[in-house]
C-alpha cells in the first residue's frame, strides 16, 4: 500500500516528507525517530509546551528560541533539533503534531509496516494494544504499527483507521445511528 503520495499531499505531509528524506539520505530514520517520539511525549506531558506550539501568538523568534531549548533539554539529535527551527521560522509550528504522525506512517512503510490510527475514549493498556495489533496483523497481512489516540467525545468503543478501511465501533457512531433510525 503506497501512502507517501497522499502523506506530501498536505503541509504537514510535505514538511515530514522533507525531514524523511534527509534522515534516509544520512542513515538516521531511527534516530530521528526516536527524537520525535520524545518529542510528542513532551508534548501530550506538557501543558506549556503545548500551549507553545498551538499558540498563534508566540512569535517566529520566539518559538524558535523555545523549541531550541526544548530540543537541547530532550537530547534531540541534530536532525531533529534542526527541523524544530525551520518550522518556527516558517511559522509552521502548529503543524508539529501532524508531522511527526506523517513521519511515523513514512518510516513504517519504509519498514515495510502500515501503520493504524486508533481512537479510543481512555487509553488502552499494553495487553490491549498487543491484541489489536495482531489482529490488525491478519488483516493486513503485513506488521501494523498503532498511532493510539484518546478522545473522550466518543464514550467508549474503537475507531481504527486501516489504510483507506476505516472501522468505527465507538459508542457516540452507535447513539447517531439509533437517533436517525428513531426519526425513521
Amino acid at each position: 500500500m503506497e501512502t507517501s503520495g497522499g502523506i506530501r499531499a498536505s503541509l504537514a505531509g510535505r514538511y515530514a516528507s522533507a525531514l524523511f528524506d534527509l534522515a534516509r539520505d544520512q542513515k538516521q530514520i531511527d534516530s530521528v525517530g526516536r527524537s520525535l517520539d520524545a518529542l510528542n511525549q513532551a508534548l501530550a506531558d506538557s501543558k506549556d509546551l503545548s500551549d507553545l506550539v498551538d499558540s498563534p501568538l508566540v512569535s517566529r523568534e520566539e518559538a524558535s528560541r523555545a523549541l531550541a531549548a526544548i530540543a537541547a533539554q530532550l537530547g534531540l539529535d541534530p536532525i531533529t533539533a534542526n527541523f524544530l527551527g525551520v518550522l518556527a521560522r516558517n511559522g509552521r509550528k502548529n503543524q508539529l503534531r501532524p508531522v511527526i504522525r506523517a513521519f511515523r506512517r513514512l518510516s513504517a512503510e519504509h519498514r515495510g509496516e502500515t501503520t493504524a490510527d486508533v481512537v479510543t475514549a481512555r487509553p488502552l493498556n499494553d495487553d490491549q494494544l498487543a491484541q489489536l495489533r495482531a489482529q490488525l496483523r491478519v488483516r493486513a497481512g503485513r506488521d501494523v504499527k498503532i498511532d493510539a489516540q484518546v478522545d473522550p467525545e466518543i464514550l467508549g468503543g474503537i475507531v481504527v483507521k486501516l489504510g483507506s478501511q476505516m472501522i468505527d465501533a465507538s459508542i457516540r457512531t452507535k447513539l447517531n445511528r439509533l437517533a436517525q433510525a428513531m426519526k425513521g
